[in-house]
């Protein structure tokens, strides 16, 4: 009787690992292998050339109150299957992308309690994307989840480039160290001062982690088509170098609510040998879905200035109209009150950045601080802060539309909600509608603070919810949007097009605040960008802020830097974001910000290393114009341009705005030298880039 029951355990363990698929991607370069467990637990590994990436990793769930649906499956059927199709995108970094992969499709059923679950992967020659999806069914319509427990299991102590995991904030400086360090580090920088912070209550970082191994691989994790669930951090055991999905949870603790029938974000692992073929994926992209836009004739890529460092650099000027803090909402007579005289978004003032804009062929201007409320904007805690319909007495709405209109110029309009979600929300359509009126359109959006509904977070599902609402809406009235202090992106951008940049990380703004290091935009292209792009505020010329007042601060930078990152940063909507007196300067500078497109046929990333240095050129959108950018860190380099991606048997003209001989971003940001020099598919490049530095070229076809 023993040896029948061991025998009958035998067959069963054999009948539960039995299963076992393998799927290549196209080029053949990553494998990837997928099996149940003696358990019936669903686990996975991925190998690059014969190297393991992920070493074998476990899928599933824990849902509420306490049920393990991680175990006990059987498979039920599988399909694999090829795509290799094309598609335009409205906007981006390349005017036609490559959608090539193989798929495996994973039905499964849970033994005992008969749950369906099945699973997609997709093989890609740059890396990995999966998902969970939850067919509708009888015995499961509704459930709530504890956790994800989906798993990366790394094949060692990599270098990782990472943020803390916070369930409110991306504005933390990026950290460079090895997994088995985190633990030690954390702590220190977590006390980095931002206006609002949850961390995690356990060990973890956020996504995109940036990874390398000593072997040399570049792997990054993020996610894709980030919908209707909770943004994933990224538990970290630095002993086993096992990374775990981590859900953002509400603050009752409740990490999803799911409903059958809906799927969740694919997961993803970019791979290579080569750090350029990172920053050149389109994986995330792909894995999107097509436009739901069938009109985006209205949506265009934006060059514009603005009415907003004034705010940071320490001249005394406001957002607030009144240095009055008794304010309430609907209920305030602004026309009774003192002005401070220190109000930014004047239509005196604003009208001398629409005649900037307009002498500099800049398409529009960005005004904060032109609507009631700003005096409370610190109020976290209160609900009612803002009208969105009603501006300022200083700011004449009306006036300011129609001479910008005969100027050529579009304002961008700002709605800093300060994270009172609930009320935006009340008053969306009625903004919208006021920006029709008056001709906007764009906004950027603000999320600053604790989020109301108070039981919620910045990176949770009912905020995400709330962000893809606010770009679904806005399409409804041809507005694009720009969201700042807002959940990664996701490539969402793809299938809402007039959702055409975010913050979502450390901006330009902390250079103010004496924040950002030079290593700082050399890894934010590994890790931010990898999502979509970022309005990241580049081109500040006057890099010591003392020269305007009390701020102390000064620029992490090369003012050639500051040029070259209009191309390594890349963005459809890019702001010239320093005062426009400090252009008036440097004119011949400031020409490579005029004259750098916003959107591009082609992307050639020619060097790159994280947190080092990055080269890439690009080719504007319908023209025979090219351009260059390159940067380092607080290391000088030489960087090596290789032009062979120029059409060949042509001539070229490069203008090249290069770091002097005695710059440095710590004592002498502004020296420059700008040259030209005909070039040809055949010319080698080699350029000096002073500590911090960059150098910026523009090319042209000779006729």
């Amino acid at each position: 009787m023993k040896r029948l029951s061991m025998i009958c355990l035998f067959l069963l363990v054999w009948a539960g690992t039995m299963f076992a698929q393998t799927l290549k991607s196209p080029d053949g370069n990553l494998t990837l292998q997928f099996r149940l467990s003696a358990e019936g637990t669903p686990v996975y590994s991925l190998q690059y050339k014969g190297k393991d990436v992920i070493k074998e990793s476990k899928l599933g769930f824990s849902v509420r109150p306490d049920y393990q649906f991680d175990r006990n499956f059987t498979v039920t059927d599988t399909q694999t299957s090829e795509s290799n199709t094309t598609w335009k995108p409205v906007w981006g970094q390349y005017s036609e992308i490559r959608d090539h992969h193989n798929e495996l499709f994973i039905a499964m059923k849970q033994n005992g309690t008969g749950w369906l679950l099945n699973l997609r992967f997709r093989l890609f020659n740059d890396g990995l994307g999966f998902r969970y999806e939850f067919p509708v069914q009888k015995e499961l319509r509704h459930f709530t989840v504890n956790e994800e427990e989906t798993e990366f299991r790394l094949t060692g102590d990599h270098k990782a480039f990472w943020l803390p995991g916070d369930y409110d904030t991306n504005e933390y400086p990026t950290t460079t160290s090895k997994l088995s360090e985190v633990a030690s580090l954390i702590d220190s920088v977590r006390q980095e001062p931002l206006a609002i912070r949850s961390a995690t209550p356990n060990l973890a970082v956020q996504s995109p982690l940036m990874l390398k191994s000593a072997e040399g691989l570049y792997i990054n994790i993020h996610e894709a088509a980030l919908v209707n669930y909770p943004a994933m951090q990224l538990n970290l055991d630095d002993k086993g170098f096992v990374l775990s999905t981590h859900l953002t949870p509400d603050r009752n603790g409740t990490k999803a609510y799911v409903q059958t029938g809906s799927v969740t974000p694919w997961r993803t692992i970019v791979v290579s040998d080569d750090a350029r073929d990172i920053l050149a994926s389109n994986l995330i992209l792909n894995l999107n879905e097509p436009c739901k836009l069938a009109d985006t004739s209205w949506i265009h890529p934006t060059k514009y200035v603005g009415v907003w460092w004034e705010y940071f650099t320490g001249q005394g000027s406001t957002w607030a109209y009144t240095d009055t803090q008794d304010i309430v909402i609907g209920k305030t007579d602004y026309t009774k009150l003192k002005p401070n005289g220190h109000h930014g978004a004047n239509t005196a003032h604003v009208k001398e950045y629409i005649d900037f804009a307009a002498k500099h062929g800049f398409d529009a201007v960005l005004v904060e601080g032109w609507n009631e409320g700003w005096e409370d904007n610190y109020a976290y805690s209160k609900e009612f802060i803002y009208d969105f319909d009603k501006p300022y007495p200083d700011f004449d709405v009306a006036e300011l539309q129609r001479y910008a209109q005969e100027k050529g110029v579009k304002i961008i309009m700002h709605h800093e909600t300060t994270s009172s979600v609930a009320d935006y929300e009340r008053q969306m359509h009625d903004a919208f509608r006021f920006m029709n009126k008056y001709g906007y359109d764009a906004v950027k959006t603000g999320y600053v603070g604790g989020i109301i509904p108070r039981s919620e977070h910045h990176d949770g599902q009912w905020m995400v919810n709330h962000y893809l609402r606010v770009a679904k809406t806005a399409a409804q009235y041809k507005i694009m949007v720009n969201s700042h202090e807002a959940v990664r992106p996701t490539g969402l951008c793809r299938t809402y097009p007039n959702w055409i940049a975010q913050e979502s990380a450390r901006g330009t703004e902390f250079e103010s605040f004496k924040g950002n290091r030079p290593d700082h935009t050399t890894i934010l292209p590994f890790t931010r960008l990898m999502g979509g792009p970022m309005d990241y505020t580049p081109g500040i010329f006057e890099g010591d802020l003392s020269q305007y007042g009390s701020n102390q601060a000064k620029l992490s930078t090369t003012l050639v830097k500051q040029l070259a990152l209009y191309v390594t940063m890349y963005s459809p909507l890019q702001m010239a974001a320093d005062l426009y007196q400090s252009y008036e300067k440097h004119l011949d500078a400031f020409q490579f910000i005029k004259d750098v497109a916003v959107d591009w046929d082609n992307t050639y990333i020619l060097e790159a290393e994280p947190g080092d240095y990055i080269t890439i050129a690009r080719k504007a959108k319908g023209k025979n114009e090219w351009y260059i950018g390159g940067i380092t860190d607080e290391n000088a380099r030489e960087a090596v341009i290789d032009l062979s991606f120029l059409p060949e048997g042509k001539k070229y003209e490069a203008t090249i705005y290069a770091d002097g001989k005695k710059a440095d971003w710590r004592t002498n940001p502004q020296d420059y030298v700008i040259s030209t020099k005909k070039v040809s598919s055949k010319t080698m490049l080699k350029q000096r880039l002073a500590p911090s530095g960059g150098v910026a070229i523009s090319i042209k076809e000779l006729e």
